[in-house]
């Protein structure tokens, strides 16, 4: 089993409830005193046009099963079903759903800060409730929030630029954004109905998913829809970015491999997907080989609107420099699964000799610099750990909080979570590893519990999250010392066993550490 708890136990706490929108009635269920809706319509669209508000009903509508997923063009055989397990749900282009867990409905004095989720899988695959850590039971339950997943346009559905065949077409390759901020404008009109407060919203999301959290901060049109942002394992490296030449000619080769000409483009809105998809990978290939190799994805385009560029690239936009910023990542990443298939048995079981043998096939004649700044950042850990460290991902959130402090007055947090776990006598944290302990999660998903660790870990990491949704400082119940990351003062909060506050802790470390190049081609599944 992955899961240690699948259920609540049934008691009198458990029915039905009815919230009232000011779009009409929707019947959730009530779980263990949460209430919980799931499915709810946030917006309708055509295939490449801009989302609109569904339209009112009457009577009462059901909201108690997941809505659809965005259809992917491979389905994911995740590489680490076991450490994280993944939900899958049905796919259908009509994807604008999204979920609601809260403490409190109809009841318009309670005003409880609201937490929306924005799921990982990059701009391509994945959902709202892909991972049975998504769960936003508990994370509501403990802290008293609102909390809110969603489902979106991904890949060529959400991000292919037609915006030169037509005005029709001119927002086509930010139509994944626009169902983003789509949903926010539906917690603004909406959430009060759910006890959360429209004036106190955060975004948050790991992977793909902070990099849509970064896209929201860099978006004109998502400007006053939400008051804080975290950014866990995503969306703060370096890249260029999808210029609207670069996003053009992609389209004009996906018409191309369909063959559509300019005369005939309806035709696009109807094709079945599969086809759709089929082309738009020919014609990514076709890029990427004019391109010497490098991989084109599908992604935001710039338009100085909708998405004004990455902050690296152009700096963080003034439409959103008042919104608090928490950042970070885990300590191993990618690293257990794809970077480092070297060694015989368990970490834990290798002597020192063969532990520094190892490390001097990896890094020969610099071996000793990188053990000696290993130990520097880590005195506790043996030096075969510095085979599992994922340094780039760790200079991309470090940078990314040192030009948020550069460039804004708001306050800004950084994190690492480096918690070890007792899988294959010891794992160190994998991409993914965190996301359990903020939804409250870790105790009921095996890989994740720590006996004796993951209780008071959990509280602390949940009620971090919980107090900067609501009030932009992560300090607070259960949490304290956690210290803003300045120019002056470039301040890590550890997640460990022991937690800590670390000041550059790991500056040598991240110099002399060579980043390794994750294999996207690994994270792909079979095609459907």
């Amino acid at each position: 089993m992955y899961i240690r708890k699948l259920t609540s136990v049934v008691s009198p706490r458990v029915g039905v409830a009815e919230a009232v929108t000011p779009s009409g009635v929707l019947r959730g269920v009530l779980s263990e005193g949460t209430y919980v809706f799931r499915g709810i319509e946030y917006a309708t669209a055509e295939r490449f046009h801009a989302p609109k508000k569904p339209a009112p009903w009457e009577g009462v509508k059901e909201a108690i099963v997941y809505g659809n997923a965005c259809p992917e063009p491979f389905t994911v055989v995740p590489h680490d079903q076991y450490t994280v397990p993944h939900y899958f749900t049905v796919q259908s282009e009509d994807c604008q759903y999204l979920n609601v867990w809260t403490q409190h409905i109809n009841e318009p004095d309670v005003k409880r800060p609201v937490m929306i989720w924005f799921h990982g899988g990059g701009m391509t695959t994945g959902s709202g409730v892909e991972h049975y850590a998504y769960d936003g039971e508990e994370a509501s339950r403990f802290n008293d929030v609102v909390v809110v997943t969603l489902n979106h346009r991904l890949n060529v559905l959400g991000f292919l630029d037609l915006s030169a065949y037509g005005e029709e077409y001119r927002d086509s390759g930010n139509a994944g954004l626009l169902d983003l901020i789509a949903a926010l404008e539906w917690v603004r009109d909406n959430i009060s109905a759910f006890g959360g407060d429209p004036e106190n919203v955060m975004i948050f999301g790991q992977s793909g998913g902070g990099g849509k959290v970064c896209s929201m901060l860099q978006s004109k049109r998502a400007a006053g829809l939400f008051k804080r942002a975290v950014l866990q394992s995503g969306g703060m490296r370096y890249g260029a970015d999808q210029t609207k030449e670069q996003s053009q000619k992609l389209a004009a080769y996906v018409l191309e491999e369909l063959g559509i000409d300019a005369e005939n483009m309806k035709e696009i809105e109807t094709i079945w997907y599969d086809r759709l998809s089929e082309a738009a990978t020919r014609a990514q290939k076709r890029i990427s080989e004019e391109n010497g190799g490098k991989r084109v994805m599908f992604g935001p385009v710039v338009d100085n609107d909708i998405y004004c560029g990455h902050p690296f690239n152009v700096g963080f936009i003034e439409e959103t420099k008042d919104v608090a910023v928490l950042c970070g990542n885990v300590y191993g990443e990618f690293m257990q699964n794809f970077n480092f298939p070297k060694g015989e048995g368990m970490k834990s079981r290798w002597t020192e000799e063969y532990a520094y043998e190892m490390v001097q096939d990896e890094y020969g004649e610099k071996t000793d610099e990188v053990i000696a700044a290993f130990k520097a950042a880590y005195p506790e850990r043996p030096i075969q750990d510095v085979l599992f460290t994922d340094i780039g991902m760790r200079k991309g959130a470090y940078d990314f909080a040192l030009l948020r402090a550069k460039q804004s007055d708001t306050p800004c947090y950084n994190f690492l979570f480096n918690l070890e776990s007792p899988l294959n006598g010891g794992t160190l944290p994998w991409h993914n590893a965190e996301i359990p302990y903020i939804f409250h999660n870790a105790d009921y998903l095996e890989p994740s519990f720590v006996p004796g660790v993951t209780g008071p870990l959990q509280d602390m990491i949940s009620r971090a999250w919980a107090n900067f949704a609501g009030s932009g400082d992560p300090n607070g119940t259960i949490v304290s010392g956690w210290k803003p990351f300045t120019e002056d003062a470039r301040n890590t909060m550890i997640f460990d066993r022991v937690c800590r506050m670390e000041a550059d802790h790991d500056a040598k470390l991240r110099d002399v550490l060579p980043p390794r190049q994750l294999n996207i081609s690994m994270l792909m599944g079979k095609k459907k």
